[in-house]
């Protein structure tokens, strides 16, 4: 399961999307995202009495203690679904060079933190893995490196070389990306539908007939999983350069394309397609109960259905465009206090941009590649190729830190429109809260 499974599961939307993108890739246990989601899942109890009793002392000192640089020329920092990955090809590395290597397993979820304070102190890894949408931390703490692709950026899909390129810069090797699709009920949609005005009146006759609960399985009020009507009708959340890098100053919630938005929202609520009481487990429930034709999720979510025949596909057409989900990439980073520099360069170049270990990463993780050959080696499987499909036109998760200020804002003008509000006042609302916020 993903991050996206576990972050957009609960509320507020403000906190959501700061740690993005992270976790192990298994489509159904995650490490950053292998909890089950629930809007109370900081609040769980132990389980039993003994868990409970359980001293905390020791062990808890141990979990939060920071990792120490080993002792090895090159350091590689992996979370445990990819540090077995990568330990062959540091080890054929090593023995190219005559260097010693050293691949080191940190739990994903404090990878970044641990850079930004070891790497300083001289403890951190001379390579990295992580989430682009991590950069923003990253760079602002100086601990990232810029790193040229050169030639080989032509290589990659251009989703992934936009997730890592940071105000005009490039900082990482993409290897996986991920976003939603549409999961469609082949029993109750047996056909694609081709625009949005053709999957609501789909799903409102399925509920009409009697075979569906609700008409879409959709969690609300969400702008990550709505961001595909946004762009579709031609809005976005922040303007893009040329190498898709964000810019601040350019918020484009209340653009001509995002008021349109507004207005498709506005007109779905008021329909009766999209409902503010469905969330991420109300979603669940219905498309694997074969309760509703459609789902709007991701490859987190599949192992949920494996008693409905379903197929991932990308998202209809929008006022006859074509949608763009949110991306999130991953990849290899370079730390700048890297005690060898060349070699972690070169490591991360000429070993993990390799079709071999891509391709190994993707066994592993379940998350299509970012190198292009890669990729294509790999949609002979109908997930990965409709997930595919249905990020071609995606969007990379914002990594700038004005992002953080966007969340709330937006959730509450979704909130707004669905309580009956205007829906062209409630972005123009967010968009200025946001300015505000932010300072342009």
């Amino acid at each position: 399961m993903s991050n996206y499974r576990k972050w957009f599961a609960a509320l507020p939307a403000a906190a959501l999307i700061l740690t993005a993108c992270g976790g192990a890739d298994e489509p159904a246990e995650e490490a950053d995202a292998s909890e089950e989601p629930t809007e109370t899942e900081e609040a769980e109890e132990p389980e039993d009495d003994a868990e409970a009793e359980e001293p905390e002392g020791d062990a808890e000192e141990e979990e939060e203690a920071a990792p120490v640089r080993a002792d090895a020329d090159l350091v590689i920092w992996a979370d445990d679904t990819r540090a077995p990955v990568i330990t062959p090809f540091a080890e054929a590395f090593g023995e190219e060079q005559g260097i010693t290597v050293a691949v080191q397993e940190v739990p994903f979820d404090t990878i970044r933190d641990n850079v930004s304070i070891q790497g300083p102190a001289g403890q951190g890894p001379d390579v990295f893995i992580g989430a682009h949408d991590w950069l923003g931390q990253l760079v602002s703490d100086g601990v990232v490196a810029p790193l040229d692709l050169a030639g080989a950026s032509d290589a990659y899909l251009d989703v992934a070389l936009q997730a890592f390129a940071f105000d005009g810069t490039n900082y990482g090797l993409p290897y996986s990306i991920e976003n939603i699709g549409l999961v469609r009920n082949t029993e109750l949609a047996p056909e694609a539908p081709a625009t949005l005005d053709e999957m609501i009146e789909v799903g409102l006759a399925s509920v009409e007939a009697g075979d569906a609960d609700i008409p879409v399985g959709w969690q609300q009020n969400d702008p990550f999983h709505n961001y595909w009507v946004v762009t579709g009708a031609g809005g976005y959340v922040f303007g893009q350069q040329d190498d898709g890098s964000y810019v601040a100053d350019d918020i484009g919630i209340d653009s001509e394309g995002g008021l349109r938005a507004a207005e498709l929202f506005g007109e779905m609520y008021d329909q009766g397609f999209v409902n503010p009481d469905v969330t991420y487990d109300v979603m669940i429930d219905a498309f694997a109960s074969g309760r509703t034709p459609f789902a709007v999720t991701g490859p987190w979510a599949l192992a949920e259905f494996s008693d409905v025949d379903y197929v991932v596909e990308p998202f209809p057409s929008v006022d006859g465009n074509e949608p763009g989900p949110f991306v999130g990439v991953q990849g290899f980073m370079v730390s700048s206090f890297a005690e060898n520099e060349l070699a972690a360069r070169t490591f991360v170049l000429d070993f993990m941009g390799a079709e071999d270990a891509q391709l190994e990463l993707f066994e592993a993780g379940g998350r299509p590649p970012a190198l292009t050959s890669a990729y294509e080696q790999v949609q002979d499987d109908p997930v990965v190729a409709g997930f595919g499909a249905a990020g071609e036109d995606g969007r990379p998760m914002p990594a700038i830190s004005e992002m953080g200020s966007v969340w709330e804002a937006w959730t509450n003008a979704y909130t707004n429109i669905n309580s009956g509000n205007d829906p062209d006042a409630a972005f123009q609302e967010a968009a200025d809260q946001i300015r505000e916020l932010i300072g342009t």
